[in-house]
């Protein structure tokens, strides 16, 4: 029976964040009304922690980082995605039934409730802690599907946090020839470690065989001088695509710099934002975030990508810790998801 006659409980355990730079785990409101006919339901598994979004647009706060562009209201609930398994579903969804697991963009909560459509299945056997990273997955692959490189072009990827090892990984698998490039060094073991064989401490400027051969550069650092650098080494009308966000200014760089590369080296500079895409398949346009998350979940099956090393598991109680970890870069992973086991 897939109807649902109760109410989702008016209360859920969820990481708050109260003030900059301060998480805690609290009781939060959530919606105890009936379900509509496309609501889909159920407890949390885990919700991954993004390092990136997260970190800077919600927890440090406009005064935690010099330049930041947050303009949140606290208290707030954050969250970036969560796998739940199903406990109540709407009238009209016949395709799932409790004890199903799906992704969903949720926040980090202990329920989590949403339409249909916009949830995903998660395939069969596969860990609600690897599930979750579909979602930073579906980052760079927004970028595959609107490329005109084709494999087996060359493919430089700058900046290895969780974003960039998995956009490596991403495009490995899909048959391009992959550089990666990170200056510090527990992120190249990590890279090396999920099976990227060519990575560097630096952009290879001097390496001849590489500059003016590559098609596309993913630049997931949000540095300028790493978008610079990346002008300088793709081929004409080699695209560049900005993955990681500016958050702050680094460096003392000109525009011209940047300029100058784009004009004489044909260089298509563009936005890497994952939400080029539509949401859900749309006509006349190319893939979809829910279609690539999809995707994404099953080379996570298939163990075509790994996400060996690049997070630490934690409990919801230990949120604060989590989110300074991250934000000082410490701890032993490049992320953090919360297991929400026991949790009600």
């Amino acid at each position: 029976m897939s109807t649902f006659s109760g109410k989702v409980p008016g209360r859920m355990k969820a990481v708050v964040f109260a003030a900059p730079q301060q998480a805690e785990l609290s009781d939060w409101d959530c919606d105890g009304s009936p379900l509509a006919p496309d609501d889909v339901a159920g407890r949390t598994l885990a919700s991954l922690v993004s390092p990136g979004t997260e970190i800077n647009f919600a927890y440090a706060g406009v005064d935690g980082i010099p330049g930041g562009v947050s303009k949140v209201k606290y208290p707030t609930l954050s969250g970036y995605a969560a796998i739940v398994e199903v406990d109540a579903v709407g009238a009209d969804v016949k395709d799932l039934k409790p004890g199903d697991h799906v992704f969903q963009m949720g926040t980090h909560a202990s329920r989590q409730r949403g339409k249909r459509a916009n949830v995903i299945p998660v395939p069969a056997g596969l860990s609600a802690e690897t599930a979750v990273f579909a979602r930073l997955m579906g980052v760079t692959w927004s970028t595959l599907v609107t490329t005109t490189a084709r494999p087996p072009d060359r493919v430089l990827v700058t900046g290895l946090g969780p974003v960039g090892n998995l956009g490596a990984q991403v495009f490995r698998a899909a048959g391009y020839r992959v550089t990666a490039v990170d200056p510090v060094e527990a992120r190249r073991a990590i890279a090396q470690g999920v099976g990227i064989e060519d990575v560097r401490a630096g952009v290879p400027l001097d390496d001849r065989s590489l500059v003016g051969a590559v098609s596309l550069a993913l630049e997931c650092s949000g540095h300028e001088q790493a978008v610079l650098d990346a002008c300088k080494m793709v081929r004409k009308r080699g695209e560049v695509a900005m993955v990681g966000v500016p958050w702050r200014r680094r460096t003392d760089l000109h525009a011209f710099d940047i300029l100058h590369a784009v004009f004489h080296r044909y260089v298509t500079l563009r936005s890497g934002l994952e939400w080029e895409v539509p949401l859900h398949p749309t006509d006349f346009k190319v893939g979809n975030i829910m279609g690539d998350i999809a995707g994404a979940m099953d080379w996570l099956a298939q163990g075509r990508v790994k996400v060996d090393g690049l997070y630490e598991l934690m409990k919801p109680t230990d949120c604060q810790a989590a989110y300074q970890n991250l934000l000082h870069q410490r701890g032993p992973g490049l992320s953090v998801v919360f297991d929400w086991a026991g949790m009600s």
